[in-house]
């Protein structure tokens, strides 16, 4: 298995989240479906999250771009600490792992919602 790390935005609790994933090769063709579950770890029997094309939570940009987007009431469900997630193509059989999986930071912003009074 190959690691490579890349830097990336963090999860901060309670705000809408958005991770562009990038292809070298043309991987997401039209009218392709994928899912994945948010969880806290790999080994974590509890899912956060699931995601999924058919739920706008998996955005296909073009055939190299996939959007990942977590709601903000998603978001305020986690804890600081972290979040891992690995992404499925469904729409084949059978189903076809895309062969990779993210570890994502969450914390804990200083400003948090609801904001009231204004600056």
């Amino acid at each position: 298995m190959t690691l490579c790390v890349q830097e990336g935005p963090v999860i901060l609790i309670g705000y809408e989240y958005r991770l562009q994933l990038e292809a070298e090769a043309d991987l997401f063709p039209e009218g392709a479906a994928f899912a994945g579950q948010l969880r806290s770890t790999i080994a974590a029997t509890s899912v956060l999250a699931v995601l999924s094309t058919a739920a706008g939570s998996i955005l296909r940009l073009d055939d190299r771009t996939l959007e990942i987007v977590l709601t903000p009431t998603i978001t305020s469900s986690l804890m600081a600490g972290g979040v891992v997630l690995d992404l499925v193509r469904t729409d084949l059989t059978p189903d076809r792992h895309l062969g990779f999986l993210l570890e994502i930071p969450v914390v804990l912003p200083v400003t948090r919602f609801p904001v009231s009074g204004g600056l």
